[in-house]
């Protein structure tokens, strides 16, 4: 085990920007677990705390490997699990402990749903000032309170399904839980600069983050185009409203998603499609006239397109400077990272017990992620735990 301010550290594998920190993990299913997994793999020390029966990703399943769900493996590596039921005073007093001592607490409860256990914000940090206490929720602490924060409620409401789709075809969710993701990532964003004030001044503080604000704030230029513009962004499909192309586009054997970012972009694009002329017409010179003559401009660009394969188009089009790509499946942009030297799949643990996943996203030069622990058993280091609390009290 390991933790900061004036406490004793277990030795641990590895290193990491983020050694030497206690997180106490309450949270469950996804956002809460991805946010710890990367701090996790940054080296501070997460705690997963979990009920008696576990997080309910456990049984989230198919696709499985080896009878565990891989929607749980992507998401607890570096951790270590401990099982509680904070309805018992037992175990209740060494959730208390674990809080006590912790630099980083995360949880998702409902809001206000630790407190009836005296592990909310403010009785914890009366115990534990320097605490960084993280909680996700739905929809904030005030009248959305009582809401259940599902990523696919914070996708209809927030106005993402109403974007993705085909226009005159029904809403669509996004292909993963985006939202869960996205707060997963400001939480830690949140964390990681919370830690810093700490570092200056000594005290934690009460970080909130919520899947709808996570969304509206995600949802960039179109969240942007009606709270700055008055405008309503609509479904369509793969096309984007400010630019062109900027979508996929048919070749002789399949679609090619093409990309003129710029005004050089689409020269260099005419030059490789034969069509050169079409840079001085008026029509298309400029980006905003592009856009505005798209249905113009489309049927003179897939003339050129479909003549060739989009394997022959996507060489040399990236020869000539132009963002282009193939429509992957998973397995297609596993092999292309690879491919281009990104190493995208790690072995957690080792020997027979290691376990396949996905690189860490951000590359230390100096203090490099760790791959140290797979993915725990629901209690795996109950044990462990609960001896060094205790060694801990007796021994303060």
């Amino acid at each position: 085990m390991a933790s900061e301010h004036g406490r004793e550290q277990e030795p641990t594998p590895s290193g990491g920007p983020l050694r030497g920190l206690l997180v106490a993990d309450f949270s469950r299913i996804l956002a809460g677990p991805y946010a710890t997994m990367l701090l996790a793999d940054m080296g501070a020390e997460v705690v997963k705390v979990e009920s008696p029966g576990g997080d309910d990703t456990r049984t989230w399943m198919p696709p499985v490997r080896d009878g565990i769900s891989t929607y749980y493996l992507g998401i607890n590596r570096n951790k270590r699990s401990i099982a509680l039921d904070l309805r018992d005073p037992d175990d209740l007093a060494v959730a208390r402990e674990l809080a006590g001592r912790a630099d980083v607490l995360i949880e998702n409860f409902k809001p206000g749903g630790l407190r009836r256990f005296g592990l909310d914000y403010d009785t914890v940090a009366d115990v534990n000032p320097k605490v960084v206490y993280a909680s996700i929720s739905g929809f904030g602490t005030g009248p959305g309170a009582a809401l259940p924060g599902y990523d696919l409620m914070v996708q209809a409401v927030s106005g993402l399904m109403s974007l993705t789709g085909d226009p005159d075809g029904s809403p669509y969710r996004a292909g993963i839980s985006v939202f869960d993701v996205m707060t997963g990532m400001h939480a830690t964003i949140g964390i990681l600069a919370a830690l810093h004030h700490r570092n200056a001044d000594g005290h934690g503080q009460h970080v909130e983050v919520n899947l709808l604000s996570s969304a509206l704030s995600g949802l960039v230029n179109h969240s942007s185009a009606y709270v700055a513009g008055g405008t309503v962004p609509y479904r369509m499909g793969n096309a984007h409203p400010s630019l062109f192309p900027y979508e996929p586009l048919p070749t002789a054997d399949g679609e090619l998603v093409v990309i003129a970012g710029n005004d050089g972009q689409f020269a260099k694009l005419c030059e490789v499609l034969g069509v050169p002329e079409l840079v001085d017409d008026p029509r298309f010179g400029r980006n905003q006239d592009r856009t505005a003559n798209r249905e113009q401009l489309r049927p003179l660009l897939l003339e050129r397109l479909r003549t060739r394969g989009k394997d022959e188009w996507f060489r040399d089009l990236i020869a000539a400077g132009v963002p282009c790509a193939p429509i992957n499946t998973i397995d297609g942009g596993v092999a292309l990272a690879d491919e281009l030297g990104l190493d995208p799949v790690v072995e957690v643990g080792d020997g027979d017990q290691a376990v396949p996943g996905v690189r860490h996203p951000i590359t230390f030069s100096a203090t490099p992620a760790r791959y140290d622990l797979p993915p725990p058993g629901l209690d795996e280091h109950g044990t462990e735990i609960r001896t060094w609390l205790t060694e801990r009290q007796d021994n303060p």
